[in-house]
């Protein structure tokens, strides 16, 4: 099989930026309890937080709606008749309740992403002014702060919600952004592909957790807490970010000198001093711009679709309870979380070896994730028909 060796004929993108015969030059220093790491876990947790915040609606709004009102406005109905005789704990209920159709409850839980996609491209540009850190975490902050503010938003009425709900998008939307300028700081090449897996993990997570957690925190404490709890986990990460965070290794004062030295050194050929002409024209007619776009688009299509709509689905059509909803809800991400780690892990060895290119490896992860997630939803959808099937027959 054909290495990818120092050929200069070879496309430097498709190489390996350091490679292990370079190891004399630029000294590697440990993962434990390096600064790097401390970042990754920290991202990690924020990146939770966000997802938190992003997904906890889908599940209060089902516990949210006048149920009464719904089975009349509702011509479909549930497909489901829960047993009667049955014992089942006490469900607190004492939180108020909201006469939403199904447009305006389309409204609110769009409502979040109208606000994110405003600030995804002017994130990536005030990221590299102003510091990706405190970026970061006054997006975060500012989403946690809005969603302590949701329980009163819909007091107030549906369309106080959807501005607020709109806010928390805008928030969330520099995210991402301000993370990948922070790694481009802070990741060496050969370490990328496992410090963004940690740091990104952290979305999965947050889905996986956040869905059955809401369900539960509904059914015993009431929506709003769903809100307040959430919320308050989200100020205390801003201020564990605000405290232990840095924009890059030269200016962290506890880092050490030999972990300094490893990632400036790793990273000196990547990282630009220059502020010169931003090719605008080429960049937004990139045909491998263009293929990375669609297939972002395909993927998120179906993700946050499904995210956002599923326990909606479960709990009219199916009439699943707010546990169950909130437990099958977060299957598929917890498939989608436990293969990112592995994933990553895989990449990083595949370009280490040197046996495969780095786009090649990246070209095959993708197209190989994307058909993964089609074929996870159609598993789930299988899911849902037997837990349906179960709920309904068992005595």
């Amino acid at each position: 099989m054909e290495r990818y060796d120092s050929d200069a004929e070879k496309d430097e993108q498709q190489r390996p930026l350091l490679h292990r015969r370079q190891d004399d030059k630029i000294q590697r220093a440990p993962a434990c309890c390096s600064s790097r790491y401390g970042l990754a876990l920290l991202s990690s947790y924020g990146f939770f937080v966000v997802y938190s915040l992003r997904v906890n609606l889908s599940v209060a709004m089902v516990d949210m709606l006048n149920n009464t009102h719904q089975s009349r406005s509702n011509h479909s109905g549930s497909m489901c008749t829960p047993n009667s005789t049955s014992v089942q704990p006490k469900h607190n209920q004492s939180a108020g309740v909201y006469n939403w159709d199904s447009a305006t409850q389309g409204w609110i839980l769009g409502s979040f992403f109208y606000g994110y996609i405003l600030t995804q491209i002017p994130g990536g540009y005030l990221a590299g002014r102003c510091g990706a850190k405190w970026l970061m975490g006054f997006g975060v902050l500012g989403t946690a702060l809005f969603t302590l503010l949701t329980p009163l938003a819909a007091d107030l009425g549906a369309s106080y919600l959807i501005v607020v709900r709109a806010l928390e998008g805008v928030g969330e939307g520099v995210t991402f952004p301000a993370m990948y300028t922070m790694w481009a700081a802070w990741a060496p090449p050969l370490e990328r592909s496992r410090l963004l897996t940690i740091s990104y993990i952290g979305a999965q997570l947050g889905t996986v957790v956040a869905l059955p957690l809401s369900g539960e925190i509904c059914f015993y404490m009431g929506w709003p807490y769903v809100f307040y709890l959430f919320g308050a986990v989200g100020v205390v990460w801003f201020v564990l970010w605000a405290f232990l965070v840095f924009d890059s290794p030269n200016s962290h004062p506890r880092i050490s000198e030999q972990e300094r030295l490893y990632i400036t050194n790793s990273l000196k050929n990547e990282l630009s001093t220059s502020a010169g002409h931003i090719p605008w024209r080429a960049i937004v007619t990139s045909m491998p711009l263009m293929a990375i776009v669609v297939a972002h688009f395909s993927y998120n299509w179906t993700f946050y679709t499904l995210l956002t709509l599923l326990p909606t689905y479960m709990n009219d059509i199916l009439g699943f309870s707010i546990q169950q909803n909130g437990f099958l809800s977060a299957l598929p991400y917890l498939g989608c979380a436990l293969m990112a780690v592995l994933s990553g892990q895989v990449a990083d060895y595949l370009r280490e070896t040197r046996l495969y290119s780095t786009i090649f490896v990246r070209k095959s992860f993708s197209l190989i994730g994307n058909e993964k997630h089609l074929k996870a939803w159609l598993q789930l959808t299988i899911i849902l028909v037997i837990a349906y099937s179960i709920d309904c027959y068992d005595d």
